[in-house]
């Protein structure tokens, strides 16, 4: 795939992707699949903090994705986030088998997001910000 096909792709990821953030994480977590992206026991202050936070970051990947090589940044972040995130759920698993869970849940979704954002920067995204943008 070309760098003008991965900024398409992209561009349309961020969006999916925020939108996801904005409107999925909270019923997720309270009523859809509480046991495949909660916490046993169950924590509902803790998980609201965290459905908050990633909503606000779902908001700045749809308004990011309008220019998203003005928001490399972000986008390195939101991966980073996702790896993170699912790494620590995942050795808290390996050490607390009730969030087992999880395993189907929220860890390989998160991997999946990180893995979708990385393949979809494009590979010369200094060089196409510098053309596009004119900036460095």
């Amino acid at each position: 795939m070309d760098d003008i096909s991965r900024v398409k792709n992209l561009i349309i990821a961020m969006r999916v992707i925020g939108i996801f953030f904005i409107f999925a994480i909270y019923p997720l977590m309270a009523w859809i699949w509480p046991s495949g992206w909660g916490w046993t026991p169950r924590q509902p202050e803790y998980e609201r903090i965290i459905a908050g936070a990633f909503a606000t970051l779902g908001v700045f990947l749809v308004i990011g994705s309008k220019y998203p090589l003005k928001y490399i940044n972000l986008i390195w972040f939101t991966i980073w986030l996702n790896l993170v995130y699912a790494t620590i759920m995942l050795l808290m698993v390996a050490v607390d088998r009730s969030g087992e869970k999880n395993l189907f849940g929220n860890i390989p979704v998160q991997y999946l997001i990180a893995g979708i954002l990385w393949y979809l920067l494009p590979k010369n995204a200094r060089k196409l910000k510098k053309i596009i943008y004119g900036v460095r």
